[in-house]
C-alpha cells in the first residue's frame, strides 16, 4: 500500500512485539495488573494513531510550549506530588497515578532538537553551550531536588546526541573521570586515591611535558582538575553516610553483596538473582515461576519485571529480549541517522539514547551492577505513566521518519 511507504515495519513490529511480551509477563505476575497494562497498551495505540496523522511540524512548533509544561509539571510536585516509596515524584488522581518526569523527557526532546536545529547554533561558541545545557539542566535540577537519582542519570543521555552535534568528547571523559573517582573512593581509603590521582597526573605531565606549549591558564587547569579529583575523593565517605539509610544501603550492596542486607536493600537482589538462576537455559515454563508465582520480589511487576522472563523464559527467552532491545534501540539511532532534517535527527538520538539508558540501568539493577534507583524498562515495567510516555516518543519519530522518507526536499 502506498501510504506506508517510509513506514519503518521492523521499528514498528519490534514495538509491537516488546509490548505484547511485557503484557503477558505482567500478567503472569499479577493478572488484574496485566488487564490494566493491556488498557494501558490500547491508550498508547490511540496516541499513535493521533500522532501519526497529525503534521510533522507539529512537534518543532510547540517544542517550547511541551517543554515549559512538563517542567510545570515537575515543579508541581512539590506542593501537589503523591509520596509513593520514599519519593515524591507522582501525582495521584483517584486510583491513577502519573509520574511527570516521563513526559518531561519528551520535552525536553523536542527543545533540544527545535534549538540544536536553528539557524545560529553552533556548539563552539559559549551561547548556544550553555544554553543547550540550560535546556537539559533546569528539568535535570529539579529532578534532583525532588530527589529522584535515577531519572537525573536518565537526563545525561541527551548528551549523546548533543556529541552527534558537535559537543566535545573531553567532557564526557571529565564525566566519566569523576563518576570512577567517587565509585572507587567508596571501597578504597580516600587517601590512596588521592595518592593514586596524584601520580597519574605527574606522570601525564612528564610525558607530555615536551609535546605540549604549557602556559599559565594550561597548569592551572591541570592543577583545578587534580584539586578538584582530591577533594571528590575525600567528600565521597561523608556523601554517603549523609545519606538516607535505604540509599546507603542500595550503594553498599555492591561492594558487600546482597547477603549482607538480605533483610533491607539487598532483599530484592537476592531474589531477582535466584528467579533469573533458577531458569536455567529455556526457563520453568509460563505461570510456573515459583519464585513469580510466590511473589517473593517487590516491584516485580515494574522494575523488577526482567527477572521473571528469567525465571519463565530461561537463558534463551532472556537472550531473545535483549536482543530485540538491541536492534530496536540501534535501529532508532540508524533511522536518526539517515535524517535529512536535524531536528529529526537529534530527536532520534535522544530518544534512542533515553532508551539504552533505561536498558542499562534496569538490567544492571537487577543483575547486580547497579544500584537500585527505580529505573523501569522500556514498554515492559507495569506503568501507564512509562508506556504512554515511551510510546509518545516512539510514534513522534517514527511519524518524523515517515514524514522525511516521503520529502521531496
Amino acid at each position: 500500500m502506498k501510504w506506508t511507504e517510509g513506514l519503518d515495519k521492523l521499528g514498528l513490529g519490534l514495538y509491537l512485539l516488546l509490548c505484547l511480551f511485557a503484557i503477558a509477563n505482567i500478567y503472569s505476575v499479577d493478572a488484574g495488573l496485566g488487564k490494566k497494562q493491556l488498557i494501558f497498551f490500547g491508550i498508547s495505540l490511540f496516541a499513535g494513531l493521533v500522532i501519526f496523522f497529525s503534521r510533522s511540524k507539529f512537534f518543532e512548533n510547540m517544542s517550547g510550549i511541551i517543554y515549559i509544561g512538563g517542567v510545570l509539571l515537575l515543579i508541581g510536585l512539590f506542593p501537589f506530588g503523591k509520596e509513593i516509596l520514599g519519593q515524591k515524584n507522582w501525582y495521584k488522581f483517584g486510583s491513577f497515578t502519573m509520574q511527570p518526569v516521563e513526559f518531561a523527557k519528551i520535552g525536553v526532546a523536542l527543545m533540544l532538537s527545535n534549538y540544536v536545529s536553528g539557524p545560529d547554533f553552533n556548539l563552539k561558541q559559549r551561547k548556544s553551550l550553555w544554553t543547550t545545557l540550560a535546556i537539559v539542566g533546569v528539568p535535570a535540577v529539579v529532578v534532583l531536588a525532588i530527589p529522584d537519582v535515577g531519572s537525573l542519570l536518565v537526563f545525561t543521555a541527551f548528551f549523546v546526541a548533543l556529541y552527534r552535534e558537535g559537543l566535545s568528547g573531553w567532557l564526557f571523559g571529565i564525566g566519566f573521570l569523576f563518576a570512577g573517582v567517587f565509585l572507587v573512593s567508596l571501597a578504597v581509603n580516600p587517601l590512596y586515591v588521592v595518592i593514586a590521582i596524584v601520580l597519574i597526573a605527574a606522570v601525564l605531565i612528564a610525558v607530555n611535558f615536551y609535546k605540549m606549549h604549557w602556559d599559565v591558564i594550561s597548569i592551572a587547569s591541570i592543577a583545578g582538575s587534580v584539586l578538584l579529583l582530591c577533594g571528590l575523593a575525600f567528600a565521597t565517605p561523608f556523601v554517603l553516610e549523609k545519606m538516607p539509610k535505604h540509599q546507603r544501603e542500595r550503594i553498599e550492596v555492591l561492594y558487600k553483596g546482597e547477603k549482607a542486607f538480605r533483610d533491607t536493600s539487598g532483599y530484592n537482589l537476592l531474589y531477582s538473582k535466584t528467579a533469573i538462576g533458577s531458569g536455567g537455559l529455556l526457563g520453568k515454563g509460563y505461570r510456573e515461576g515459583s519464585v513469580t508465582q510466590g511473589k517473593f520480589v517487590p516491584e516485580q511487576e515494574t522494575d523488577y519485571i526482567f527477572c521473571t522472563v528469567g525465571e519463565e523464559w530461561g537463558f534463551v527467552g532472556s537472550a531473545v529480549l535483549i536482543l530485540c532491545y538491541m536492534i530496536f534501540i540501534g535501529r532508532i539511532y540508524y533511522l536518526a541517522e539517515q535524517q535529512k532534517s536535524a531536528f529529526n535527527r537529534v530527536f532520534g538520538y535522544s530518544f534512542a539514547s533515553i532508551l539504552l539508558m533505561h536498558f542499562s540501568i534496569n538490567l544492571g539493577m537487577v543483575m547486580g551492577l547497579f544500584p537500585t534507583v527505580g529505573i523501569p524498562l522500556p514498554y515492559f515495567s507495569y506503568g501507564g505513566s512509562s508506556l504512554l510516555a515511551f510510546s509518545i516518543m516512539t510514534f513522534i519519530f517514527f511519524k518524523l521518519n515517515y514524514t522525511d522518507k516521503n520529502s521531496l526536499v
